[in-house]
């Protein structure tokens, strides 16, 4: 009997230290801070910092997204605060800037990974984003991994299932094998491109195809992102025996793996290859060594170029969608320009698209979902 009332009383103890706690987390019963705060044409930032001296808020929406910041004002129980105009409809990222030290803001749970770095959210509604967020219905992301004897170790992807893809065992889907950019990994497309909502209110709005996508890592000293503490492999990238090993690899591994284990059509017209910035180089590459395995090709602000034969071989192989698309002020446009020019010169039927701006994830995100709902037609 006394064990348990020894046991009732620690239990009573730890609710108690728990409730504490959470007391201090809302300030002893002061009115939350609310972060950020949408309120009309403005958005309204705050940070409690009892001890600070100086708070600054910085967002990739500046004209210097990279060193830019704006004062904040320290306010009623050590609330800093500043406002804003609202900018316009997109997500961006920020953080606030406390006596030199870079802070993420602790009243916002959205977040996104770049790499090694976490960083909350703003995401401004409007018309360009309304595909970004929830829709009513959700597909599935999964994280498999694929055993690949030309790396010679285990590798994760990242596999988006569409909405009712468990409920019907008998469907097969088309797959797009979605690439990333240099610091990226297998997350970045789910992460800071927001590929489940974009392909879900596409998918629910009857605009794109209920579609399987794949997002590998295209790092292939990596088994997965570093996030998981994994040890990365070295490779002489001198070695012949490396040369598009990520390329290769995924043309003859990671295309088999998905259609043995998911319910993938395994046929050039259900198969479509993107890709962002070196992902744009790898889509390259991969269509030009494997010219009849996709039949929707879409380099983003890519790093890469295709000659006259090989884009020649693709018209061949009778290519029914080719996407390129590029930022008109990325520093890889005049790149794209030229391949533009190559497709143009070889007579393949494609979609130069031109967007504003540079080479960003604003871009990428439009890009998908621009080219997602003219994919197996």
């Amino acid at each position: 009997m006394k064990k348990i009332l020894l046991i009732a009383a620690a239990a009573a103890f730890s609710f108690t230290a728990m409730a504490q706690e959470l007391s201090n987390f809302n300030f002893r019963g002061q009115a939350p801070v609310v972060s950020p705060e949408i309120q009309g044409d403005s958005v309204t930032f705050r940070l409690k910092a009892d001890y600070a001296t100086v708070v600054k808020l910085s967002g990739s929406w500046m004209p210097n997204p990279y060193g830019g910041t704006i004062d904040m004002t320290r306010g009623e129980n050590n609330v800093w605060s500043v406002k804003i105009p609202l900018p316009a409809p997109e997500i961006y990222t920020y953080n606030f800037v406390v006596d030199g030290v870079a802070v993420n803001d602790p009243q916002n749970v959205y977040v996104q990974r770049d790499g090694t770095r976490y960083l909350p959210m703003l995401i401004v509604p409007g018309e360009r984003t309304e595909n970004y967020g929830e829709a009513g219905t959700h597909g599935t992301v999964s994280h498999p991994w694929y055993d690949s004897k030309l790396l010679g170790y285990s590798r994760r992807l990242t596999v988006y299932t569409p909405y009712g893809y468990e409920a019907n065992p008998k469907k097969k889907y088309p797959v797009l094998y979605l690439l990333h950019g240099a610091g990226g990994d297998e997350e970045a497309w789910i992460s800071m491109g927001r590929t489940a909502q974009i392909l879900d209110n596409l998918i629910e709005k009857g605009l794109a195809e209920p579609m399987i996508v794949v997002m590998p890592n295209g790092n292939p000293g990596q088994q997965a992102a570093r996030t998981l503490g994994i040890p990365e492999k070295q490779m002489d990238w001198r070695d012949p025996a490396f040369q598009n090993i990520y390329v290769r690899s995924l043309c003859e591994e990671i295309v088999p793996f998905i259609e043995k284990n998911f319910r993938a059509v395994a046929k050039p017209a259900s198969r479509a290859i993107a890709g962002l910035s070196m992902g744009g180089g790898h889509t390259i590459s991969a269509s030009v060594l494997y010219p009849e395995m996709f039949d929707y090709i879409c380099p983003l602000s890519a790093a890469g170029q295709a000659s006259a034969e090989q884009i020649a071989a693709l018209k061949k192989a009778g290519v029914k969608l080719y996407f390129l698309a590029c930022g008109s002020s990325d520093f890889l446009f005049q790149g794209s320009q030229q391949l533009d020019q190559t497709l143009t010169e070889q007579g393949l039927d494609h979609i130069y698209f031109v967007s504003d701006g540079g080479h960003t994830w604003a871009n990428w995100r439009l890009y998908l979902n621009t080219f997602a709902p003219k994919l197996f037609k």
